[in-house]
């Protein structure tokens, strides 16, 4: 396929973003929908990619002292009821499991046999179960603090799904520590913040705004809910991880007590912090452009791909070699705390259809090798990113190796920042803000900057005409007093306002 004004992905992100999301997950081959309603096969391809964000954040999580466990998919129903918040917040979203064993039917097929004595929710989230398992830990100060993570899949009963983004049945992570005293608890809630964001611009290229969300939007029962908000190419947020200070809402509801020092009787300060495999859909929307997956190279599942060109049998097995030789050398190479990762495709099929394969699946670099390459030790090497190309001495292009990938990795992250520092506007009228969002404006807004009165029902009732939400009031260089826009009422914090996934 040439470039003469045709993509590989129709349509393309200016003619209808989201059919060219699913059709970008499509071709890249990374997951298709299940036979069962909401759910998702992730295939091998979009499973690496996922496999390799575990890797990375496992490594954080247990660098910063935490460490994994698993708990039960199951959790009974009175366990939720304890806890008015969490269950109010999670009910419309809860699969329940009302029946055991299966047992034929009088006019065939099965039918459920007994009743369970009492229903079990399938895991949306496992605060409840957990603390219910630190209560019976934790007796002492000693025994505090638990750090805690455990990877796993979770269900929400999602009636609108879209691939990565939003399933009935997803993987996440969910970490659940617990802490003697609230400031502790809360240097937590922070630290994991941290980590997330460090991981979205370092690792996935993907600048995200930190801060805290509004009481509206806070995790069911949490104190607070810290959060890291990323704009999409098509200029709407993305909530990619939450991190829940708890306070004492779940050791109240799930007895967790300790002795403290003094010998008196304390409950528990506890926290929860997740992201989910919706990093995946993150990444998709971050990067991709109207040719398919871009991945930044500390995630792809192979960083380089080599393309022999062969012409005849005469020079197929020096062509073979010298690839092979190749890869040998890239391997040997260290790029972002492993060795480089490369793969050789020797398929026998056309070179533009094997090209095109690897563009569409996002590999950062493609490798072409012919006989006239080896003849003058030349590799011919493009570039997802730009989608240049160029010959390349085949040394030097072996040990700049890792100059390359990180320039590929940081081009990433400068072009997604820019898109957002040019989508984000401080705004100072409710006019601004109803022309920044409005049906008539063609860009249809993008991040704005605003004063507002937390909690305001005048607020709410406003976004909701122009279907925007309040994604975050930020962590940073947000104490400058001003007026509501929404109410002029004095105002002490700015928010950032957005339509959002």
């Amino acid at each position: 396929m040439g470039k003469q004004n045709r993509t590989a992905i129709s349509p393309t992100r200016s003619e209808d973003y989201p059919l060219w999301y699913q059709q970008v997950i499509k071709a890249a081959d990374l997951a298709e929908v299940s036979p069962v309603r909401g759910c998702m096969v992730i295939k091998p391809w979009g499973w690496a990619i996922w496999e390799n964000m575990q890797q990375v954040l496992d490594g954080m999580f247990k660098e910063t002292g935490h460490v994994n466990a698993y708990f039960p998919l199951f959790i009974p129903m009175s366990f939720l009821e304890k806890e008015a918040e969490h269950v109010d917040g999670f009910a419309k979203e809860c699969a329940v499991v009302t029946h055991h064993r299966l047992e034929p039917g009088p006019d065939g097929g099965l039918v459920p046999a007994g009743p369970l004595e009492e229903p079990l929710i399938v895991r949306p989230t496992s605060e409840t179960i957990i603390g219910a398992m630190y209560a019976k830990w934790v007796q002492s100060y000693r025994d505090l603090p638990i750090k805690i993570n455990q990877w796993a899949n979770v269900v929400r009963w999602e009636m609108r799904t879209r691939m990565f983004l939003r399933t009935a049945e997803f993987l996440w992570q969910e970490g659940h520590t617990c802490h003697a005293t609230e400031e502790e608890a809360l240097e937590e809630t922070r630290l994991m913040l941290d980590v997330y964001a460090d991981f979205a611009e370092n690792v996935m290229a993907m600048p995200v705004i930190k801060g805290e969300k509004t009481e509206d939007e806070r995790f069911p029962g949490a104190v607070s809910t810290l959060t890291i908000e990323a704009m999409m190419q098509d200029r709407k947020a993305l909530q990619a991880g939450t991190s829940h200070f708890l306070g004492q809402n779940f050791s109240r509801a799930q007895e967790i007590v300790f002795q403290d020092q003094e010998g008196q009787q304390q409950f528990a300060w506890t926290t929860s912090w997740g992201v989910s495999t919706r990093l995946v859909g993150a990444l998709i929307m971050t990067h991709s452009d109207d040719d398919g997956l871009v991945l930044p190279p500390r995630l792809a599942p192979k960083q380089i791909v080599i393309l022999p060109i062969i012409k005849g049998d005469d020079t197929r097995q020096s062509v073979l070699d010298f690839c092979q030789a190749l890869k040998e050398d890239l391997e040997s190479q260290y790029y972002a705390d492993g060795t480089v990762r490369v793969m050789i495709d020797d398929r026998d099929m056309r070179g533009g259809e094997k090209k095109w394969y690897h563009v569409k699946r996002g590999v950062p670099l493609r490798v072409e090798v012919g006989p006239r390459d080896i003849e003058n030790n030349q590799v011919f090497v493009g570039r997802r990113d730009t989608g240049e190309s160029q010959s390349q001495d085949r040394d030097d292009f072996v040990a700049g190796i890792a100059g390359t990938l990180e320039a590929f990795q940081q081009g990433l992250f400068d072009r997604a920042l820019k898109l957002r520092v040019d989508n984000t506007r401080e705004i100072h009228s409710l006019q601004d803000f109803e022309e920044y969002f409005s049906e008539e404006n063609e860009e249809q807004g993008g991040f704005a900057s605003c004063h507002f009165v937390e909690g305001d029902q005048q607020v709410l009732d406003i976004i909701a005409k122009y279907k925007v939400t309040i994604r975050c009031m930020p962590l940073e260089d947000n104490e400058r007093a001003g007026t509501c826009i929404f109410t002029g009422k004095p105002s002490s914090r700015r928010a950032i306002f957005g339509r959002a996934y």
